[in-house]
């Protein structure tokens, strides 16, 4: 999975396109995008032998901004707003209220533009 993102110019060490042979350092900082997130990991140490999951984290610093998963939250919360999973495509009679819904809104909005004098002046 590593080194196809690797082949397709998707993971980028200190700012630089990263080939699946590209040896990390510590302070080294690996950018890839994942679940819509572009992460960023800073190496803190090399280990001298390959390690279980659980103690990747000592090895490594997650710097990604922490608004990003606030973001991520929100994109997932609207999609579930919009429809929920597993209802499948809209009916006819709901992509009928869509359209109503947005006509609606596309007539109040000429409707203020009308009615404001700064606009129309």
């Amino acid at each position: 999975m590593v080194t196809e993102a690797c082949k397709k110019n998707h993971i980028t060490v200190n700012g630089m396109v990263a080939k699946p042979s590209k040896e990390v350092f510590p302070t080294d900082k690996i950018t890839f995008r994942k679940d819509q997130i572009t992460q960023i990991i800073t190496v803190l140490d090399i280990p001298e032998n390959r390690v279980g999951a659980k103690l990747v984290d000592i090895y490594r610093r997650n710097d990604t901004p922490a608004e990003v998963y606030q973001h991520l939250e929100l994109l997932k919360l609207s999609k579930e707003h919009y429809r929920k999973n597993g209802t499948g495509r809209p009916t006819k009679k709901d992509r009928r209220d869509i359209d109503e819904f947005g006509n609606e809104i596309h007539h109040d909005d000429k409707d203020d533009l009308n009615s404001n004098p700064e606009v129309s002046g």
